[in-house]
């Protein structure tokens, strides 16, 4: 019964990238407000999940409030719009405190405002880079289109990095990496999916980002596939404080959006701010 549990998730997830990576690859190539609107859809309902995961805890965060503030921080970052990113959040925070401080009842107000404020951090401001990522040749002074490539750079590192790791740890893996949050993770298929995943970048290098150095393909790969393992560990140890296994059964075979595109969050924020740091600084 179980393997044939395990068999339809592996195949409703097969199923499930099939379409949407296609899809993922035209909008961003597409990019502007399509790119926008995309990753604005991720982030409501990945907020929307988040807090789910704060319900189940017993938390009650401002759902309405974290999510428009969330989606306000996707907005800022395609008009790079620093003022408006730093409004956003002062405003959030005030209009938290004042709500808690009319509330009938004050217990756990931290809590309250607390979960709040992470969230829109979380998923909203982690997300928005993907948004920087692909804007960012229009302040590098470069080509719109490069974007694409900056864009999907996150992904081919932290998807690369998770299905090699899934597939290896199925097969080869005996050594847990952090039972205590992740108890399916292992060494073998935690290595296995940083190399490839390092891998997957020096080819996608020469294919379609040939503007990086061997150095920079390979850094990159290395580096960004931890910072996806550690999003995918972050996500694990909330639902597990939760007590609970998924996210939410938004996308089938993977769960919920966080489900998804944990590993994207630390990850696409890397990415964007090396890409920075050698378009600036290094190749200036």
């Amino acid at each position: 019964m179980g393997g044939s549990s395990n068999r339809n998730n592996l195949l409703w997830r097969t199923l499930s990238g099939v379409l949407f990576v296609p899809a993922l690859v035209v909008i961003a190539r597409e990019g502007s407000f399509f790119f926008l609107l995309l990753v604005e859809l991720g982030i409501a309902i990945g907020t929307f999940e988040f807090y789910e995961i704060l319900a189940a805890k017993g938390l009650y965060p401002y759902r309405f409030l974290g999510i428009l503030a969330a989606l306000v921080l996707g907005w800022t970052a395609y008009y790079a719009s620093y003022l408006y990113t730093f409004l956003t959040l002062t405003v959030l925070i005030f209009i938290l405190a004042v709500s808690e401080l009319v509330r009938r009842h004050p217990k756990d107000s931290i809590y309250h405002i607390a979960s709040t404020v992470f969230g829109t951090f979380y998923i909203g401001w982690l997300m928005s880079h993907l948004i920087l990522l692909r804007e960012l040749p229009k302040y590098l002074g470069l080509d719109y289109g490069v974007g694409v490539t900056f864009a999907l750079l996150p992904f081919i590192i932290a998807w690369g990095n998770d299905t090699m790791a899934f597939f290896i740890g199925r097969k080869f893996g005996r050594h847990p990496l952090l039972q205590r949050v992740s108890p399916g993770k292992t060494w073998e298929g935690t290595i296995g999916g940083i190399l490839f995943a390092t891998l997957f970048t020096v080819i996608y290098r020469y294919l379609y980002a040939t503007y990086l150095r061997l150095i920079d393909a390979i850094l990159m790969g290395l580096i960004g596939a931890c910072m996806a393992l550690i999003g995918d560990l972050v996500e694990s140890l909330i639902k597990r404080d939760a007590y609970l296994k998924e996210s939410y059964g938004t996308i089938p075979g993977h769960g919920g959006v966080l489900d998804r595109f944990d590993s994207i969050f630390f990850c696409a924020p890397f990415v964007y701010y090396y890409l920075r740091l050698l378009f600036e600084v290094l190749l200036r």
